[in-house]
C-alpha cells in the first residue's frame, strides 16, 4: 500500500501543485515535463522574480528552486514562501554544492537538497518522498508527532544539523553523535561511540570540561554552556573552537537504557546537546583584537598599544628606579616617493623598513607605527644614554641601502628624536612630545641622523602652542622681513653677492631670528610658505638692485630639505623667479651635503636641470656631512661654503687650520669657487686671503642687514665695506 501511494502524485484527491522555478529554460523545461509526466500540476516561473510573481496568485504544496537566479535568488524565494504560504514546502535544486549553501538552505525552510546535474529518477522519488512528509505534516498538525512516526526524518534532521549532537552517559561516554563530527573534526561516528569525551577535548580543556558535568545544578533551565577547543583527527595541535551546551536527559522522556541508536556503551543517556563550532567568530574577535591594537599594513603595535605599553614601563622604571627611552622616528623622503610611485610603492616601502628596523631591536623593546611614516620605538630598560644611542645609529644605518620597488631604487633616511626618562619627561605624553621635538631638530639640521631632547630645544608647550600660532599669523599679516648678509671678494673688499637671511618681526617678542622659530616651521610643515615669502622678497630685492647698475650681483637663498625633494622642486622654483623676471644667472641655491646623499640619483637630476637652466648651486657648510669627492665629481656644483665652525678653527694656529687648507685645496683642483663663513677677524681673513680663498662672509663685514641699509651701501662707490671692530 505504501508503494501504490508514493506512485500517487499526492495524497489526496487532487494532484499536487508544484512550482519551478530555474533561469535555465531548457533546465525548467525539462523538469516541468518530467513532473507532469507523473500526474504533478507543474507551473514554470523563469527566474525567481516570476516565482514571487506566481506566488502572489495560486497556491502551491511544493516548490523546486534553483538558488543561482540573476534577478531574485532561490533564498529570497523561500522568504517569500514563508511569509505567504508557510504549508508550501520547498526542495532545492541547485549546481551550488558548498557545504555553508546547503546548510543556509536546510536553515531557511528546505526540506531537501538536489545538487545539479541531477538523476530523473532520483529526484521524482525525493520530490514524491517530501511531497509525503508535507501530508504527513498537514495529516497530523504537530511536529513531535511526526518526528514520533518517521525516524528517518529525525535522523535527517540530526545530521544535517551545522552542530555536532551529542549524547553522553553519567559518566562523560559518548552514547551518541551525529555525522557532523566528521565533517568538522574528522572522526566517523563509530570511532567516537563508547569513547569519553575527554578523547576529543584539547589537553588544556580537559580538566574544565570534566568539571562541567559534574556540577549538581545542572538542569533543563539551567543547561551547561562552556567554550572549549576540540582536537581534529589526527593532530593534537590542530584544533577548532566550540561552543558547548549539555542538558540532562529526563527519564520520563526518553526511557531508553543502553540501546541507544550508534552507540557501544551499556549506560543509559544522562546528558545530551550540541556543540557548534565557533572557530570563525573566535577568529574574527581576535582579529578585531589585533586590528584595534595593531597596523594593519605593518602588523606592528598601533599608536593605542604603544601607549599602553609605555604607560606600564614608565610604571615598572619608577618602581625599579631606572631609565628607559622613547624614539620618535620619521622617514626622510618617504613623501617624495609615496608622491612619485603611488600609493601602493609607499606602502610596500614602509613594510621593508619595518622589516628592517625590526632586526635592530632588542627582545622586550616595542616598534610602534604612530601614522603615517611616523614611527615610535620603546627601550624599556637603558643603563645610560648611551645604550639608546647605539640603537638610534643602528637604525639609521640599516636604513642606508637602497631598497627596490620593482624597477626603482629609492633611498629613504631616518630623522630620531630621543627622550629618556626621567631626565626628558616623567610622563607618557611627556616623552612622546618630547622625543617628537627632538626629531624635528634633526629635520631642521638637514635630517638623517639622531638628537637627544633637551630642555634648550623647546619652551614650553603653551608657549610653543602660543608661537605656533603667532608664526601662522606672522605669514598672513606680512611679519617675515628679509636681511641680507654680504659675500665679499676677499681681495678688492667689494660685494659680489648677498645672502638672504629671514628674521621675523615679532609684534610682542620684538626680532626673532631663524634658530628660533625655523626648527618650528619645519615641524608645523609651514617651512614651504616661509620659503617662498623669502625668495618672493629677495627677488624683489636683489632684481631691483641688478637694475640699478649691478648687474653681476648674485643672490644667494638657502633651501629647505623638504622643498628640494618636492617631486616638482625644480618647476616650482623657475616658475617663482620668472615670475619676478628675475635673472636665473644670478640666482645661487645654498643645499647641504646630507639633502643630497638622502638620494643622490634624484638630486642630481634636479640640479642638473637647474644648472641646465644657469641657476649656480652652492654646498653650504661643507665638511660637516659627507664630504664626498664622488658627488662633487657628478654634480653640477659652482661653489663650496666653508661651514664657520673651521674657519673659527684658524685662531688655533696650523693644526686647527689643516681643514681648511684641505677644503681650500680641493676647491682649487676641482675649479669650484669657495665662501668662507663666519669671518670675524683680520687674521681670519689674511689667511683666507692668503690660501686664495674667493670670497667671504661674516661679522668682520657687519651682521646681516635690512634691504634700506644694502640699498645705501650699493649706492656708494666702489662698495668697500669699512672694518667694523
Amino acid at each position: 500500500m505504501a508503494l501504490e501511494q508514493s506512485k500517487q502524485p499526492f495524497h489526496g484527491s487532487e494532484p499536487a501543485r508544484i512550482l519551478i522555478a530555474d533561469d535555465e529554460p531548457r533546465l525548467l523545461a525539462s523538469l516541468a515535463k518530467l513532473l507532469r509526466g507523473r500526474g504533478f500540476e507543474v507551473t514554470e516561473a523563469n527566474g525567481g522574480k516570476q516565482a514571487c510573481e506566481q506566488l502572489a496568485g495560486k497556491a502551491f504544496d511544493l516548490a523546486l528552486l534553483d538558488l543561482n537566479m540573476p534577478d531574485t535568488d532561490g533564498f529570497a524565494v523561500m522568504e517569500r514562501i514563508a511569509s505567504q504560504q508557510p504549508d508550501c514546502g520547498v526542495v532545492v535544486v541547485s549546481g551550488e554544492g558548498s557545504f555553508g549553501t546547503v546548510s543556509r538552505a536546510l536553515r531557511r525552510g528546505a526540506l531537501d537538497y538536489i545538487r545539479k546535474p541531477f538523476d530523473p529518477e532520483e529526484l521524482l522519488t525525493t520530490v514524491e518522498g517530501v511531497l509525503g512528509k508535507q501530508s504527513l505534516i498537514k495529516a497530523h498538525e504537530m511536529i513531535q508527532t511526526r518526528l514520533e512516526k518517521s525516524e528517518a526524518l529525525h535522523r535527517y534532521i540530526v545530521n544535517s544539523s551545522p552542530d555536532i549532537v551529542f549524547m553522553l552517559d553519567k559518566t562523560g561516554h559518548i552514547c551518541f553523535i551525529n555525522n557532523k563530527v566528521e565533517s568538522l573534526l574528522g572522526y566517523q561516528p563509530s570511532e567516537l561511540c563508547g569513547r569519553h569525551f575527554g578523547h576529543i577535548l584539547d589537553d588544556r580543556d580537559v580538566a574544565r570540561g570534566t568539571y562541567a558535568l559534574q556540577g549538581p545544578d545542572i538542569s533543563v533551565d539551567n543547561p551547561r554552556t562552556l567554550e572549549v577547543r576540540l582536537k581534529t583527527r589526527g593532530s593534537s595541535k590542530a584544533t577548532r573552537h566550540f561552543e558547548i551546551t549539555a542538558f540532562p536527559v529526563d527519564p520520563q522522556t526518553w526511557p531508553q537504557t543502553g540501546d541507544t541508536r550508534g552507540g557501544s556503551t551499556t549506560q543509559p543517556a544522562r546528558y545530551y546537546g550540541i556543540a557548534r563550532d565557533v572557530t570563525e567568530r573566535k577568529e574574527a574577535e581576535a582579529f578585531i583584537n589585533f586590528q584595534a591594537y595593531h597596523d594593519l599594513l605593518t602588523r606592528l603595535p598601533n599608536r593605542a598599544l604603544f601607549k599602553d605599553r609605555l604607560e606600564l614601563a614608565i610604571t615598572q622604571a619608577r618602581r625599579a628606579k631606572q631609565k628607559l627611552a622613547v624614539m620618535f622616528l620619521d622617514l626622510d623622503r618617504f613623501k617624495v616617493v609615496n608622491d612619485t610611485l603611488g600609493h601602493a610603492m609607499g606602502d610596500r616601502l614602509l613594510q621593508a623598513v619595518t622589516h628592517r628596523l625590526e632586526k635592530c631591536l632588542r627582545r622586550g623593546d616595542t616598534l610602534s607605527r604612530f601614522g603615517g611614516d611616523e614611527f615610535t620605538l620603546l627601550l624599556p630598560s637603558v643603563n645610560s644614554p648611551e645604550d639608546a644611542r647605539g640603537i638610534a645609529r643602528k637604525l639609521i644605518q640599516t636604513l642606508k641601502d637602497p631598497f627596490q620597488l620593482g624597477n626603482h631604487e629609492v633611498f629613504v633616511g631616518v630623522s630620531i628624536g630621543i627622550a629618556v626618562f626621567p631626565d626628558a619627561g616623567n610622563s607618557m605624553d611627556q616623552l612622546i612630545q618630547n622625543a617628537d621635538i627632538a626629531m624635528y631638530h634633526v629635520k631642521a639640521r638637514g635630517k638623517d641622523g639622531y638628537r637627544f631632547y633637551s630642555d634648550s630645544m623647546s619652551i614650553n608647550t603653551a608657549n610653543r602652542l602660543s608661537l605656533e600660532r603667532d608664526l601662522r599669523l606672522a605669514l598672513e599679516r606680512d611679519e617675515l622681513r628679509v636681511f641680507y648678509q654680504p659675500q665679499v671678494c676677499s681681495k678688492s673688499n667689494q660685494v659680489v653677492g648677498l645672502e638672504a637671511l629671514v628674521r621675523w618681526q615679532h609684534p610682542e617678542r620684538g626680532l626673532i631670528y631663524p634658530g628660533d622659530f625655523l626648527p618650528l616651521a619645519e615641524e608645523t610643515r609651514l617651512i614651504g610658505k616661509l620659503s617662498e615669502r623669502v625668495l618672493d622678497q629677495a627677488c624683489r630685492d636683489v632684481g631691483h638692485w641688478i637694475n640699478s647698475g649691478h648687474p653681476n650681483l648674485r643672490l644667494a637663498v638657502n633651501l629647505s630639505p623638504s622643498q628640494v625633494e618636492h617631486p616638482r622642486f625644480v618647476e616650482t622654483l623657475l616658475e617663482q623667479v620668472q615670475s619676478h623676471r628675475f635673472p636665473v644667472g644670478n640666482l645661487e641655491i645654498e643645499i647641504t651635503e646630507n639633502v643630497i646623499m638622502n638620494d643622490l640619483e634624484q638630486i642630481s637630476r634636479k640640479l642638473k636641470e637647474l644648472a641646465d637652466c644657469g641657476v649656480r648651486i652652492a654646498i653650504d657648510d661643507f665638511g660637516t656631512g659627507y664630504s664626498s669627492l664622488n658627488y662633487l665629481h657628478r654634480l653640477p656644483i659652482h661653489t663650496l661654503k666653508v661651514d664657520q665652525s673651521f674657519v673659527r678653527a684658524i685662531r688655533s694656529g696650523e693644526d686647527g687650520a689643516c681643514i681648511v687648507n684641505a677644503i681650500v685645496a680641493m676647491a682649487h683642483g676641482l675649479k669650484l669657487e669657495i665662501v668662507a663663513e663666519g669671518v670675524e677677524t683680520d687674521d681670519q681673513l689674511n689667511y683666507l686671503t692668503s690660501l686664495g680663498c674667493h670670497q667671504v662672509q661674516g661679522f668682520f663685514y657687519g651682521p646681516a642687514r635690512p634691504a634700506a641699509d644694502i640699498d645705501r651701501l650699493l649706492s656708494r662707490d666702489g662698495l668697500a665695506f669699512a672694518h667694523t671692530g
